[in-house]
């Protein structure tokens, strides 16, 4: 068993699209209509294009639970997913100059430094760095 793909909620696949893609460099890798202005949208790392793959998921706009749930995670600053980075603090220092928010500084926790952003997109989401 292996993990190939896992999901976020966005509010706006193409928002989503252009923040993930353009502020924070990952690679669009499947991008299929599926009717009613929806689409399996998906994206993966630009140093593993073969690896895990992100699907951009518009469920919160089609299903009251997952606007609720989305919501109670990002108002109570829980990070939806993290992403692996190797350097904390340098990747705060290029997000924060191309105006990614962040309410979480470079913070050491334990074996690892973290950081907790606005991914614009209705998530928190968290980089880390394994130390």
């Amino acid at each position: 068993m292996r993990i190939e793909l896992v999901s976020i909620m966005v509010l706006d696949q193409e928002h989503a699209l252009k923040f993930y893609t353009e502020t924070l460099g990952f690679v669009k890798k499947h991008d299929i209509p599926l009717g009613g202005g929806n689409r399996w949208l998906t994206l993966v790392s630009e140093e593993a294009q073969d690896g895990t793959e992100l699907l951009l998921e518009p469920a919160p706009l089609h299903f009251e639970p997952a606007k609720v749930y989305q919501k109670a995670v990002y108002d109570a600053g829980m990070p939806y997913t993290q992403f692996n980075v190797d350097d904390v603090q340098a990747e705060y220092d290029r997000l924060t100059q191309l105006g990614v928010k962040f309410s979480v500084p470079p913070t050491n926790a334990g074996t690892a430094k973290i950081a907790v952003f606005d991914d614009t997109c209705g998530n928190n989401m968290q980089i880390v760095e394994i130390l």
